[in-house]
Parts: structure tokens; C-alpha cells; sequence
């Protein structure tokens, strides 16, 4: 049962690789899962095979024969062939459904006090939830030091980063980049704003919002307001034109 995983949160879009605009991802289509499983295992295993060669880890117990180079790299070979498993959740719809998910992963412990049921004889009893079975929740008994192997298992390694962020949310640049989204996107936001105003608009009170002239008003008294009295089509292939008087 012992599945290590990440959870990744990507935003809905990103800078322009010249910094001057914000590109919106489509609303219903971000990426393709299996090119996302694809892109994510040819990542992972190259950083996996550098760590390596650079002597930055070390195999024990059960897996210490991979120290041996041809061994590793028969391993990673089956890596390869193997279809790694991406989930892709559809988009959150409000800021504080990101918060909610996030707070599971990052102000919880591995186990809560509440789901442990008892202790006795050298044996712990704590409730599990089962997702084979419909997410069934059920009691597990199992001894003390396998209780605490397991929990171990939660409890980060030294200075391992719990969560990292990267891109616009990165340390080094987060500051400069999210004042940067924020006016690009203000500057959309405005424009559609705009745009669906217009869209309400007659074409009387659109000619004078971009040009100031009121052309309902009569070009020869200058007080008599103008009236649609008809339009008027010359032929088919032509646009109509309105008649005012």
C-alpha cells in the first residue's frame, strides 16, 4: 500500500515568453493525460539518472543491488515501458476550493487522534477507509512497532521540501511576476468588460461613446431630436442602412 505521489496545482495560464502578455489555458481542455503521464515520466527518470551518476544516492536492504550501474540501468529500462498514471482534476472554481485541497496535504498529520480506536496487548486499532470497496470505512488491527513503521513513513527526510513552488509562484521572482499577471490581466478583464458594454449598445449611443457626436440630434436645427423611420436595403449583397428624420 505504499504509493509515494505528488499533488501539482497549475494555473488556468501563463506569461508570454516575452513578459508582455497573459495567455489564458482553454476553459475545458489544459492537456492530454497520457501526454502529461508521458512528459512527467521522461522528466522524472532524467533527473532520476543524473542524481545517479552524480553519486547523489544510495540503495539499501532490498534494493541495494541497484548500486550496481548495470543492474540501474536495466531498471530504468523497464521504468520506461511502464505507463505512469497521471489523474487530472477538473478546475477548481473558487480560490477557496484550492485552499481546502491544499490544507489536506499540508496542515494534516498522518493520522488523527480521532481515528485511533484503541490500544491494547502491544496492538493498535485505528479506522481506514477503504477505496476498493466504495470508500467503506473500516477498523484495522495491527501491532504497535508496524503502527509506528507506518506512520514513519509520513514524516519527511531532512531538509526535504514539503512544497515547492515554481515558475510565477517561485521565490526568486514570484514578487515581479504576480504584479506583472495582475495587470496583464486586469487589462483582459477591462477589455471584456468593455466589449460586453458596447454589445448593449445602440448604434446611436455607440457612434457618440467613441466619437462624441450624437447623431440622433438634426444636422440643420441642431434641436430636433432624429427618429428611425425606416431602413432601407439597395440590393442583397449590401448591408441595410437606417433612415433617420
Amino acid at each position: 500500500m505504499f504509493h509515494p505521489h505528488i499533488h501539482c496545482i497549475v494555473p488556468g495560464g501563463g506569461l508570454s515568453r516575452d513578459g508582455t502578455r497573459w495567455i489564458y489555458s482553454k476553459k475545458k481542455f489544459f492537456i492530454h493525460v497520457k501526454v502529461l503521464s508521458y512528459e512527467f515520466k521522461k522528466r522524472f527518470i532524467k533527473y532520476l539518472k543524473e542524481a545517479y551518476y552524480n553519486s547523489k544516492l544510495r540503495f539499501q536492504g532490498k534494493i541495494e543491488n541497484l548500486n550496481h550501474k548495470f543492474v540501474f540501468q536495466d531498471f530504468i529500462g523497464k521504468l520506461l515501458h511502464l505507463n505512469w498514471i497521471v489523474y487530472s482534476k477538473p478546475t477548481f472554481k473558487q480560490p477557496e476550493h484550492v485552499i481546502e485541497y491544499l490544507g489536506n496535504y499540508t496542515h494534516r498529520v498522518a493520522i488523527s487522534n480521532s481515528r485511533i480506536i484503541g490500544f491494547e496487548n502491544g496492538n493498535v486499532t485505528f479506522k481506514w477507509k477503504d477505496y476498493k470497496d466504495h470508500n467503506k470505512k473500516k477498523l484495522m488491527t495491527i501491532p504497535a512497532p508496524e503502527f509506528i513503521r507506518r506512520f514513519l513513513f509520513h514524516i519527511l527526510p531532512h531538509k526535504f521540501v514539503k512544497i515547492r513552488h515554481y515558475g510565477i509562484l517561485s521565490n526568486k521572482s514570484k514578487r515581479s511576476k504576480i504584479e506583472l499577471c495582475r495587470k496583464l490581466i486586469a487589462i483582459i478583464l477591462n477589455r471584456e468588460v468593455f466589449r460586453v458594454s458596447v454589445s448593449k449598445l445602440s448604434t446611436v449611443d455607440l457612434i457618440f461613446k467613441l466619437t462624441g457626436k450624437n447623431i440622433s440630434i438634426c444636422p440643420c436645427c441642431k434641436k430636433g431630436t432624429m427618429v428611425r423611420k425606416t431602413t432601407r436595403y439597395p440590393n442583397i449583397l449590401s448591408p441595410p442602412s437606417t433612415v433617420l428624420a
